[in-house]
């Protein structure tokens, strides 16, 4: 199946358009991008990874995702703005520029927001992820390539002042280091983790001066998630999401992002996913069946996966029987922001009315 085409926010032409193959399930379940956000890498068939295109049953998305348009245009400031500007965040008050030039992120959704408002090739300095990938693939290599300031939740306040940050842009406040020691390095804003991560954007959006740039973001991904729910007839699909860790299976409901993405393309969930969350055994999993199923694959869940989805009681399944079992990238559909929501619409385009082979 060919990649979706969904529309856009106007993006910089960039000079790669080379394709992202695959998602290594099997090894790492994590996206492995080739290029994207970058005008310096070539397309050279020998960067290609050649990946797995199942596992246990399920079929793999997003084979061929391209990000070699992950992330917008560069944004404008808010317009009449003056030069700083208050902000009230989870921590306390900062006083941030409107339009700040060097921005280090402490969180994924924080990495996320400056993709979608453009704004990625001012941040300066980045929190990492564990795993094989430093940030989330689906941004693309030139976000991967960004310096590290240590692990999320553990940043190094050392490497932080020795990137002259402007601002510094977090989610929750990490227990290693106080919100006031950051705030002496540069203005430090925390967004806190609101249940609803079209909040959380909008805040990231006004603590970098693009209040209306945000707002116009996710419009954008509005329209998105609806023209693409049309084209698929997502109100005949029941979609179930299923997300495992090395020791429990989480049914994705309605306060998931994951859950809240499909409510916004009109997928409909099986009416025991229509709350919120919750965790079935590994014997008794008949409230996570659908008319399909996405399993979300972590790398460390990736052994549990196998083993449940290779098990008597999944292949009882409905969805499993039917072959419609699609294994999906944890850090898109576990994720947190507008380039992640829009991996995820492009998902769910090339999947919804198909099956595994």
């Amino acid at each position: 199946m060919a990649p979706s085409t969904l529309t856009r926010m106007p993006f910089r032409a960039a000079s790669v358009r080379t394709r992202l193959l695959g998602i290594v399930v099997a090894a790492t379940c994590a996206v492995v991008a080739v290029a994207s956000c970058s005008s310096e890498a070539d397309d050279d068939a020998s960067t290609i990874v050649r990946t797995t295109t199942a596992v246990a049953g399920a079929a793999v998305v997003g084979l061929e995702r391209d990000t070699s348009q992950a992330c917008a245009a560069p944004s404008a400031p808010d317009a009449d703005a003056d030069a700083t500007r208050e902000i009230t965040h989870v921590a306390g008050i900062s006083t941030v520029p409107t339009d700040p030039q060097r921005i280090v992120v402490l969180s994924t959704e924080a990495l996320d927001a400056m993709c979608a408002l453009g704004l990625w090739e001012r941040v300066v300095a980045a929190a990492t992820l564990d795993g094989p990938a430093p940030q989330p693939t689906y941004l693309g290599s030139g976000i991967a390539s960004i310096p590290s300031v240590g692990p999320i939740g553990n940043p190094d306040p050392q490497l932080i002042a020795q990137a002259k940050p402007d601002v510094i842009i977090g989610g929750d406040v990490p227990a290693s280091v106080s919100w006031r020691d950051l705030d002496a390095i540069a203005p430090t804003v925390f967004t806190g983790a609101p249940d609803d991560w079209r909040a959380q954007f909008r805040s990231t959006a006004t603590a970098v001066g693009r209040t209306t740039a945000g707002t116009t973001a996710l419009d954008d991904y509005r329209r998105a998630a609806a023209d693409a729910g049309a084209r698929t007839n997502s109100a005949q699909t029941e979609a179930s999401v299923v997300r495992f860790t090395p020791d429990a299976i989480t049914v994705l409901g309605a306060d998931s992002f994951a859950g809240q993405v499909l409510a916004d393309t009109g997928v409909r969930r099986p009416a025991s996913q229509r709350g919120d969350s919750f965790e079935v055994a590994d014997d008794a999993l008949e409230p996570a069946d659908g008319d399909l199923i996405y399993a979300v694959l972590p790398a460390a869940g990736k052994d549990h996966a196998i083993e449940v989805m290779d098990s008597d009681a999944w292949l009882d399944l409905g969805a499993a029987d039917d072959h419609r079992v699609f294994a999906v990238d944890d850090t898109i559909w576990s994720g947190n922001g507008v380039a992640a929501a829009r991996a995820l619409v492009d998902d769910l385009t090339v999947s919804l009315n198909g099956y595994a082979s």
